[in-house]
């Protein structure tokens, strides 16, 4: 098996390996505190986030605050098993460097 093996392709981006870690270490986040967090555009967050929701890694729930529309993200239990693998793969690959 290859060092490389469990390293996943789909948190090779910094934005998507950013919304995951913040989603691993709370229960949900906004996409406002989201966008603030990791310095993205809309555009960029949107697109980011739609990623990671077909891959099932997370689950995107829509609400009205008041008039204002809301979007929570939250991981999903696939998406935590994934990244834990991910995470403990490049653990791995510093300590053998």
């Amino acid at each position: 098996m290859s060092i490389i093996t469990n390293i996943n392709k789909l948190f090779d981006h910094r934005i998507r390996l950013g919304i995951m870690s913040v989603l691993m270490v709370n229960e949900y986040a906004d996409f406002n505190t989201l966008k603030e967090l990791l310095g993205a555009t809309d555009g960029n967050l949107a697109s980011h986030t739609k990623a990671l929701e077909k891959a099932e890694y997370i689950s995107i729930e829509k609400q009205f605050i008041g008039k204002k529309p809301n979007t929570r993200y939250s991981a999903t239990i696939l998406g935590k098993a994934e990244f834990k693998k991910h995470i403990n793969a490049l653990e791995k690959l510093l300590k053998k460097t």
